[in-house]
C-alpha cells in the first residue's frame, strides 16, 4: 500500500527497495526482535512486521516517527516507533535483526545537517559519519546469531564498512549490489563528488550495496 510521506522525510527509494529485497530472502523467526534504525517512512519496519518480527523503529525526526506511526496504523501492524538518536533510545537491549538505511551520501558540510530534507541524507564529507557510529554501536544490539543488514552507497566506502564490522567480531560480506542512475542529489554535486576523488567526471550511476554482517551463536 502507499505510504504516507511527510516534508522533509525520506521518501522510500532504490535503497529501500534494495534492502526490502534482501529483507525478503533473510530468514526471520515469527516474534524475532527486529530494529529499524532511522526508519523514515517506516518502509522496512513494516516489511519486517509483515514477517511477523516484533518491530521497534527509531528516527531523529519528528516528522518521521509521525509518518512511521501513521504508516503502521493504516496497516494495521504493531511497530513500536520511536525519537532519538540512532541506537540511544535502545540501549542494553538486543535484537534478532537490525535493518538501517541510513544518512550516507558525501556533502560538502563537514557536519549534519541539523533540520531540512538534507537531513535524510547528508553525512559529511566522506558519507561516514553516521555509518561509522552505526558499525561501532550495533554490533553490541545483536543477540547471538543476530544479523545487521545495511544499505548505503559505494561512494561512501564498502571496505571500511566490513573491515569496522568484522573488527567488532561480526561475520561481514556484500550480499547485493545495484546500479542506479544518479539522483537530483548527486547530480547536482557532480563536479564537488569529482573534485574529491569518489567519481569520475562521466559517472552516471552509483553503485549501492547490501552487507550483511552475522554474529556467532
Amino acid at each position: 500500500m502507499p505510504l504516507i510521506t511527510l516534508p522533509g522525510v525520506y521518501a522510500p527509494q532504490d535503497d529501500t527497495a534494495l534492502l526490502a529485497e534482501t529483507l525478503r530472502r533473510e530468514p526471520l523467526e515469527p516474534g524475532a526482535r527486529v530494529l529499524d534504525i532511522g526508519t523514515g517512512t517506516g518502509a522496512l519496519a513494516l516489511a519486517a512486521a509483515r514477517r511477523g518480527g516484533e518491530v521497534t523503529a527509531v528516527d531523529i525526526s519528528r516528522r518521521a516517527v509521525l509518518a512511521a506511526r501513521i504508516n503502521a496504523r493504516l496497516a494495521g501492524l504493531p511497530v513500536r516507533v520511536v525519537r532519538g538518536n540512532l541506537l540511544a533510545p535502545v540501549a542494553g537491549r538486543s535484537y534478532e535483526l537490525l535493518l538501517t538505511n541510513p544518512p550516507y551520501v558525501p556533502a560538502p558540510a563537514a557536519v549534519l545537517p541539523r533540520r531540512g530534507s538534507a537531513r535524510a541524507w547528508d553525512a559529511g564529507n566522506d558519507g561516514r559519519l553516521l555509518l561509522d557510529r552505526i558499525c561501532r554501536d550495533a554490533p553490541g544490539l545483536l543477540a547471538p546469531g543476530g544479523v545487521l543488514l545495511m544499505v548505503h552507497s559505494a561512494l561512501s566506502g564498502t571496505e571500511p564498512t566490513l573491515r569496522m564490522l568484522r573488527a567488532a567480531g561480526l561475520a561481514a560480506v556484500v550480499v547485493e549490489h545495484r546500479y542506479v542512475p544518479f539522483g537530483p542529489v548527486l547530480r547536482s554535486r557532480q563536479g564537488w563528488l569529482h573534485s574529491q576523488g569518489l567519481m569520475a567526471p562521466d559517472d552516471e550511476k552509483e553503485e549501492l550495496v547490501v552487507i550483511r554482517a552475522e554474529r556467532s551463536a
